[in-house]
């Protein structure tokens, strides 16, 4: 693993404990860890030097939800309008067709689009297991492009027949769901500081699994030392399904099957009430926030400023392209502090407030003490954005800008101590080769459709 040297960073956000900003200062990096932090570093022998004088510095981001199959379906006609329940219903049979190809490329494709805006680490949400689709299908597109990943393997187990939601061609067996979320942990999860990957174990949502799965699931990710991860209270109508269904709010029936803690995060929560966010207070459990998914389906603002004054650890998640229809993590940021000002609580939630949960808060949701600050002996996971972009040009305070201004794509990433990204272009993998590919697939898909 090689060594860079960082040279007169214009403005550094550490996001440590103190959220120093530092200027015109140097980083060194050496077998994937931050070694040195000053001014007027020199090193002998042979390393590659980064010229970040006219540059902002962040930690790299974290994406801590998302539904990277998704990749291949974005702007779907009659699914652009609809609110969540419906919107499923268009999507779960071009899901339904897709083969582990279509998987593959979706993965790269969406892992790309992260890389290019500063993600670092991505987690994802895997829930299609038809025509012989695995985890591995994902692992393996991940390896190439050279993210951080965090695959968690889901599961739907009833169908419309049993009063769930997806239709019945899409469950699995529920002893066998089980048994390949063993093998997956068992093969590919790498708990050690510094990992490449890491596994959780993910039912899809109340509505489209059982009690028995989401009770057994929650024994076996703690017998396994993995995290657990699904989606709840994401709009009104996911909370009148658990209060018709089950007899109680979304958030007191996943406390009554052990699904929270410090090992837990669960996305969206929009619609969560201050007895259930006292819940997850009490417990540690964390929130994949997901801002421009939550507004495209109109499910609400969540209110993750009430939960940040409380302590609660959130994250930023960019959701499936289906219902982002991107996968850009500093928009994520923007969308997030735009939407908060729209609140009574939020009128004062920062610029900076919407970088931390994009970096040191994901982080935290994923159990990541190793990342998500720029500090001596953290793992090197690092974004350079180019303050010379018209975009940012004119701008006060360059931190903020990178928050309010934009879009943006940074100019370098590094993960693990490994340049990914290069003056703006992936250095892992051909770009236009990934372009060729998802249009392939794509046309595939839009065929069977017909």
């Amino acid at each position: 693993m090689g060594k860079i040297l960082i040279k007169n960073c214009a403005f550094l956000s550490t996001m440590n404990r103190e959220r120093e900003e530092l200027k015109d200062i140097d980083l060194f990096i050496s077998n994937g860890k931050i070694k040195e932090i000053g001014r007027n570093i020199a090193k002998d022998g042979k390393l590659q030097v980064i010229d970040a004088s006219h540059c902002i510095v962040t930690p790299g981001l974290i994406n801590t939800h998302d539904h990277l199959f998704q990749s291949l379906s974005k702007t779907v006609p009659k699914a652009q309008n609809a609110s969540l329940f419906n919107w499923l219903k268009i999507l779960y049979p071009i899901w339904g067709r897709m083969n582990p190809e279509q998987i593959f490329i979706a993965t790269q494709l969406g892992l790309s689009e992260l890389a290019l805006s500063g993600c670092s680490l991505s987690a994802d949400h895997m829930y299609i297991f038809q025509n012989g689709c695995r985890l591995e299908d994902t692992i393996e597109a991940a390896r190439e492009i050279g993210l951080r990943f965090n695959p968690t393997r889901g599961a739907m187990s009833v169908g419309e027949s049993a009063g769930g939601l997806p239709p019945d061609n899409l469950i699995e067996n529920e002893e066998k769901i089980l048994a390949d979320m063993e093998r997956v942990v068992q093969k590919f999860n790498d708990p050690a500081e510094g990992s490449m990957l890491r596994v959780g174990l993910a039912p899809c949502s109340p509505f489209s699994v059982s009690n028995d799965l989401m009770r057994e699931t929650a024994q076996l990710a703690r017998s396994l030392g993995v995290g657990l991860h699904t989606h709840l209270a994401e709009n009104d109508e996911d909370v009148k399904f658990s209060l018709e269904k089950y007899g109680c709010t979304p958030g007191e029936y996943i406390q009554e099957l052990g699904w929270v803690g410090p090992d837990v995060w669960h996305a969206h929560c929009v619609k969560l009430t201050p007895k259930e966010i006292e819940i997850f207070n009490d417990t540690a459990t964390g929130i994949a926030h997901c801002p421009c998914s939550n507004c495209r389906l109109g499910s609400g603002i969540a209110p993750i400023t009430d939960m940040l004054k409380v302590g609660i650890n959130i994250g930023l998640g960019v959701d499936g392209a289906a219902s982002s229809d991107s996968s850009h993590l500093l928009s994520e940021a923007r969308q997030a502090m735009l939407l908060q000002r729209l609140t009574d609580e939020g009128k004062k939630f920062s610029a900076r407030d919407a970088l931390e949960i994009a970096t040191i808060g994901g982080a935290r949701v994923l159990g990541r003490n190793d990342l998500g600050s720029i500090e001596i002996g953290k793992r090197a996971d690092i974004a350079i954005w180019n303050l010379k972009e018209l975009s940012l040009t004119g701008a006060w305070d360059p931190v903020a800008s990178l928050i309010f201004t934009g879009p943006h794509h940074v100019k370098n990433l590094i993960v693990e101590g490994k340049l990914i990204v290069n003056d703006g272009e992936l250095l892992s993998i051909d770009s236009q080769s990934i372009i060729r590919k998802a249009k392939k697939s794509l046309e595939q898909l839009m065929e069977s459709a017909n």
